[in-house]
């Protein structure tokens, strides 16, 4: 077990560096970039840490980066996406109401990149997402990405409060 948890924490150090780049991102395609390296080393700490809703969301999340940073993602994909990200992740699902969260993280993040071209608006949607993912990072002991989620929430909002005139502007 303890070995599942080093390598599950190394994943997730990968990951928690992905994340925190795309964040100070200024373009979309750069901040795409870089959460598909977030999704893909997230993949592999919630198989470390036997996280199967969070692994399932982030094969989702990883396609959705993809796809998003090729410029293909469509409203009827990010659909089948949305639901097949909430039916699988529900049945995954092996930590009651923690491994509910990615899914939601995941859900609101999902429509957000979809809908909006907006870096301020992605901002707040991922600050929620950070908070969410926060959560589930720390409980099940993913302990650097729990650091950089909780980091990058308060992050992500100093910078939504930085660039709140641009906002206002748009």
């Amino acid at each position: 077990m303890q070995t599942h948890l080093i390598i599950g924490n190394i994943f997730s150090l990968l990951s928690a560096i992905c994340i925190a780049v795309s964040a100070v991102k200024q373009s979309k395609k750069d901040f795409m970039y870089w959460q598909i390296g977030d999704t893909l080393f997230g993949i592999f700490c919630n198989v470390a840490l036997s996280a199967y809703a969070a692994l399932v969301i982030s094969i989702v999340c990883f396609i959705r980066n993809l796809l998003s940073y090729k410029s293909k993602l469509t409203k009827n994909i990010t659909y089948i996406l949305l639901i097949l990200g909430v039916i699988i992740g529900a049945y995954a699902n092996n930590l009651g109401i923690i491994g509910w969260l990615p899914i939601i993280a995941s859900g609101s993040y999902t429509i957000c990149i979809y809908v909006t071209k907006n870096e301020q608006q992605m901002r707040w949607a991922l600050a929620v997402n950070m908070l969410l993912w926060f959560i589930h990072s720390a409980y099940i002991k993913a302990y650097p990405s729990a650091v950089c989620n909780i980091v990058l929430c308060f992050w992500t909002l100093f910078q939504v409060y930085k660039n709140r005139k641009q906002f206002k502007k748009n």
